[in-house]
């Protein structure tokens, strides 16, 4: 289990977010601790009540304002009962179990999670002391819970999300079906929750990277007509080779409608990773590249993947980058305008350059980086919950932001 803790600005932000989960259907109310009446029959306003009443007797305090994710591996079936027990200990070990709070089941990601609102202001007006309290209350709850349910622990999850994927060997393979399913088996469910990806070209960019792709066959073909979908593996220059797998015989189901829901579900999960995207193209712009080629190997290094869409003369008329740092996926333009293929190939021109800098050879995708290489470095979604900079399940504007200090006149 995964513990993350934030301090919200206000209450009513903190609760709203979770009732517009709830109102999308991506969200349920479990639990209504120390309420009058029980979560179902309150409405968003009554709710906040409970906690303002409470807000109001200490005007002093900045803190008051509590907003806990508790996050489980996706391999653990907890039932509604178990979540709100599992809740309820955390919150009377880490000193909240006399305080209002709201227990809210999310249903918007690949693995099962729970959320608590609450506040920090006492019935006597008194504040609780939330000072470290990831590092020592939480901390400490987080072991002796993992303990009695008997949960996967955090460590064990940070350990499974720092494997490497491993791309299929598709030299050494036997392409019979047994061995042909188990290769791609292991890179889809490596793949499936994990990265953030909207679209069918944006899933199987990230697929390409380790040799296999997702096949819906010809437009007019039978598979296409019956929304079928199927696996693949590709050689060292992207042909499909081997025996097709079908989606439906993964164990992880992965099939087109399956597919079409985690592609709205990560819709707004990618965005706040667009800006670092931007940074890192950016960045590898700042070493001046003198060509395409050279631009995408300054990319890789920083553990982006490209795809670049081709025509059949060898002109490039599209991008992609999947982000293996952020575990995100992009077109190039829907990061900006100035991030399409076209763009980026005018900024490496010199501007006294009218040649076209497109060979008329097609140009090859960069290699996959060295996955075990950069395994200590790569954050993985364990990572993010434990970082402070980062907060899983959490959006933006929830964060408490710190304020600027102004420097005096005097400073020099």
């Amino acid at each position: 289990m995964v513990a993350k803790i934030t301090t919200p600005h206000s209450i009513h932000a903190a609760l709203k977010y979770n009732e517009n989960k709830v109102s999308k259907g991506k969200a349920t109310c479990l639990h209504a601790a120390n309420y009058l009446r029980d979560q179902t029959d309150m409405n968003f306003y009554q709710k906040l009540h409970g906690f303002e009443r409470l807000n109001e007797l200490n005007e002093r305090a900045s803190t008051k304002t509590l907003h806990i994710s508790l996050n489980f591996d996706p391999s653990e079936k907890l039932s509604d009962e178990k979540l709100k027990e599992i809740a309820s200990v955390y919150m009377d070990k880490i000193g909240f179990a006399e305080q209002p709070f709201l227990v809210y089941k999310h249903s918007d990601a690949g693995h099962p999670h729970i959320h608590i609102v609450t506040t920090t202001i006492r019935h006597d007006g008194s504040r609780i002391n939330t000072h470290n309290i990831g590092r020592n209350q939480s901390e400490k709850a987080r072991k002796e819970i993992e303990k009695d349910f008997a949960l996967v622990r955090a460590e064990d999850q940070k350990q499974l999300m720092r494997q490497p994927i491993r791309p299929v060997d598709n030299e050494k393979i036997i392409y019979g079906k047994t061995e042909t399913k188990k290769s791609i088996t292991n890179v889809v469910n490596a793949v499936l929750h994990v990265y953030k990806y909207t679209s069918l070209p944006e899933f199987n960019a990230i697929l390409k990277q380790y040799n296999v792709t997702a096949d819906r066959g010809k437009e007019d073909g039978r598979i296409f007509k019956h929304r079928g979908l199927i696996y693949r593996i590709l050689d060292a220059d992207g042909n499909k080779i081997g025996v097709p797998i079908k989606a439906s015989s993964i164990n992880s189901k992965p099939t087109l409608d399956k597919l079409e829901k985690i592609f709205l579900q990560n819709e707004p999960k990618k965005e706040p990773f667009k800006q670092s995207l931007k940074s890192m193209i950016d960045d590898a712009f700042a070493e001046q590249p003198k060509s395409l080629k050279e631009l995408l190997l300054l990319l890789q290094q920083k553990n982006v993947y490209t795809v670049l869409r081709q025509n059949t003369e060898g002109k490039i008329y599209g991008i992609t980058f999947v982000d293996n740092q952020n575990k995100t996926v992009f077109n190039g333009s829907d990061i900006g305008k100035a991030y399409s293929a076209a763009h980026l190939q005018n900024r490496i021109l010199a501007p006294d350059k009218k040649e076209n800098l497109i060979s008329h050879e097609p140009m090859k995708n960069t290699a996959p980086i060295n996955q075990e290489s950069l395994a200590k470095n790569d954050p993985s979604i364990t990572d993010i919950l434990f970082s402070q900079e980062q907060t899983h399940n959490t959006p933006f504007e929830l964060r408490k932001k710190k304020k600027k200090k102004r420097k005096n006149a005097t400073d020099s």
